[in-house]
């Protein structure tokens, strides 16, 4: 019995290796055999395994967990391993690095070094002068508020947010939408004793809280669907006051 050949697809690659003195950005131009269910992940890996040793890209879990497959896939951030390659009907996909990050080589960025920035910045951590008796139960929390700041502290820093907002890329200095859903983590959680004054001093300028100018992109492409245009809200009604 025969079987049925997929379609074929092109996936169309921005390489660039900014360490080599002779590289110069380029497309390449990859040719395949789409299978059932296949990925972008799947795709990239295929091409790697089969016509290109030399492209770079980045992968861990392959399961939308760790972030670490973001790139650009027709003009939109997003993670290879949650993009379908049947959701492009055309069978045409281009690719880029996400900007706003060091780039590595061809689709590999740097997200973990701006991250660690990011989390310097704003004091990422527990602030509190509580002494923690390690003997005795935990401090009680209100159901609500243990949600709440769990659902705020899914985000795997995939940098997706950062990558499609338009402050981002025109403000260098912008903590990102990423670093603002960080204040609320902790604004929100009864561990944290800091003040409004506080996160003020972290984030109450154009290059925080101030700056963003409420496009949507964050949200619209955070894989993992965090509020985050509700509580960049919040915060900023929270502070604009102290101004």
């Amino acid at each position: 019995m025969s079987v049925e050949k997929g379609r074929e697809i092109t996936i169309s690659v921005l390489k660039f290796n900014p360490r080599s003195k002779v590289s110069k950005p380029h497309y390449v131009d990859y040719k395949l055999e789409e299978t059932p269910g296949m990925t972008l992940f799947i795709a990239l890996m295929k091409i790697r395994e089969e016509m290109d040793p030399d492209l770079s890209f980045d992968f861990v879990c392959r399961a939308g967990i760790c972030g670490s497959c973001g790139m650009v896939v027709n003009g939109k951030p997003a993670l290879a391993c949650r993009t379908l390659i049947a959701n492009y009907p055309e069978g045409k996909l281009t690719l880029l690095p996400m900007p706003a990050f060091e780039l590595i080589k061809d689709l590999s960025v740097n997200t973990g070094k701006w991250m660690d920035g990011m989390s310097k910045r704003v004091e990422s951590w527990i602030v509190s002068d509580h002494e923690v008796d390690i003997s005795k139960m935990e401090d009680r929390i209100e159901p609500d508020v243990a949600n709440e700041t769990f659902e705020l502290d899914r985000c795997i820093e995939c940098g997706i947010c950062v990558a499609s907002c338009g402050t981002k890329l025109m403000r260098p200095d912008f903590v990102g939408p990423v670093g603002l859903n960080r204040v609320a983590r902790f604004e929100v959680d009864p561990h944290d004793k800091r003040t409004a004054e506080d996160f003020y001093e972290l984030i109450g300028d154009d290059d925080g809280i101030f700056g963003c100018m409420s496009l949507l992109a964050c949200e619209d492409h955070c894989p993992k669907h965090l509020p985050l245009q509700n509580k960049i809200a919040y915060l900023r009604r929270k502070l604009v006051a102290l101004r």
